[in-house]
Parts: structure tokens; sequence; C-alpha cells
């Protein structure tokens, strides 16, 4: 066995770029999403998502160190922010609700470049990703936000200040004892309409047939959402959700998917 520290350092391949050495225990991305941006500040509570470690890329990681100062965001309670000023205008905005790996994301967003996206989202390789991909494609419509999308609703968000929330493919959490973890819950939907202005859409899609009729039942009771559909089920996949690989993927092996489109109602004082 070669005593690997005095074994010389294998020599940079030309043209690979130059990285200063990182300290043991030192953050990776100094300034970009941060491990746990809400810190202790907040009480603990069920989580509705599993934060998810993998493997950053090179073109992820570079994207996060030139991109985050600019279109990241870390939701750590501590400021309400102002819409207008995060995106540079005052056009609609748009809450996505765990986004992946963006693609899907990227897509919406080149297809309505009049609509301000802030998807937000704990994995960091997604957030490269998706950094990366409005990189590329010019969409400047495109905020990512690193955190807890309830701490994100309720410290930081005006009232009214949505024009619309997504929440594509959320985890499931099939076992039984783990449908408290479920997002779409009452006390999220009341939550979620405090933020969203009156007809805002709520959108919702999902690949478990038993969740899709969860999430139907608890939207139809709740006061603040009307169903679009007139028959008061699904929707069909509309135009501006793009149908993703794994989703196709899914669709060929006879999964299901099933939409759910509800209007925030006017405010009850509004009549």
């Amino acid at each position: 066995m070669s005593d690997s520290l005095n074994s010389p350092a294998t020599p940079p391949t030309p043209g690979d770029p130059v990285r200063p050495a990182r300290a043991k225990g030192a953050p990776r991305f100094p300034d970009g999403p941060r491990a746990d941006p809400a810190g202790s500040h907040f009480e603990r509570r069920i989580r509705s998502f599993q934060p998810r470690r993998s493997r950053v890329t090179a073109g992820q990681a570079d994207a996060l160190r030139r991109l985050w100062p600019k279109w990241g965001l870390d939701i750590d309670g501590q400021r309400v922010i102002d819409p207008a000023e995060l995106f540079g205008n005052d056009r609609p905005v748009v809450l996505e609700i765990g986004f992946g790996m963006g693609e899907a994301t990227a897509r919406m967003a080149a297809g309505d470049p009049d609509t301000n996206i802030l998807a937000v989202d704990v994995h960091t390789p997604g957030q490269g990703n998706l950094l990366g991909l409005a990189d590329r494609g010019g969409l400047t419509n495109v905020r990512v936000g690193n955190g807890d999308a309830i701490i994100l609703l309720r410290e930081m968000l005006r009232p009214d200040s949505l024009d619309g929330l997504r929440v594509y493919f959320p985890d499931p959490w099939p076992k039984k004892r783990h449908h408290k973890r479920r997002l779409i819950q009452p006390e999220f939907l009341t939550l979620a309409a405090t933020r969203l202005k009156p007809g805002a859409l709520l959108h919702c899609a999902t690949d478990w047939e038993p969740y899709a009729e969860q999430m139907l039942d608890v939207l139809t009771a709740h006061p603040d959402f009307e169903n679009t559909q007139p028959d008061g089920g699904f929707a069909p996949r509309p135009e501006f959700r793009p149908l993703t690989r794994f989703e196709g993927q899914g669709l060929d092996k006879g999964h299901v998917v099933n939409d759910l489109l509800f209007r925030r109602v006017p405010h009850r004082q509004d009549g």
C-alpha cells in the first residue's frame, strides 16, 4: 500500500479548471445554498419532505457557484421577501414546491416567459441542475429556493402574493403510518390559501392513485378552494405541464397520473 500523504498528486488535465483546496469541514459552496437555512429558529414539526444526498456533478457545482448568489434564495424565515425585487419585475409569480431535477420547471418557464417561477426544493443536485438549465436557456424568470416551503409560505411571503401554486409528484409516503407526512393536508391548504390571490390556480399531480384520491377529498372539502372540473373529479393534464421523461416511462408501464386543478375562491370577507 502506498503512502497517500507522500504520493505525488495526479497532475491536472490541460484545460481543467483549477479549484482551490477546501479545508475539512468547510462548505463546498460558501456562497451557495445552506445545509439548514432556517436552523433552529422554528419549531420542529413533521416534515413532508425527505432530504436527499447525492453526488453533485461538475456542471451542477459550477452553476451553484456562479448563479446561486444571483438566482438563489435560502429559506431562513428571517425576512419577508418582495417578489418584484426578487425577480426584478412585477409579473405574476407561481410557487412550485418540489421540482426534482428541474427539467419540467425549465420547460414551463421557457413556454411562459411572462410568468415568474419560484421553485423550491431541498435537493442540491437538482438546484444546481435547474440553475444550469435556466442559464443555458436564457430563462430570467426562474428563482431557486432552498429549504422548507412551509416556512417560506408562513414567514416570508405576504398575503395574496402568489398567482399560482404547483405541487407535482410529491412524496406519497405510501405507508399508512407516514400519511401524516403528506404535504396536501387541510392545514397546508389553509396556509397556502392566505398567500394565493383570489382566482389563483392550485395544480397538483401524482402517479400514486391512493394519494390522488386523498388530494381530491381534501381539496374538495376545503372551503378556500373549488374544483375547476364541472364533474368535481380529476383534470386532464394541461398543456403547460410538460410530460417528463420519468412520467412517460411510468405511463408506458401502465401507471396512472392524475392532475388536480383547483382555484382559490374569493376571500370570505370579499363575498
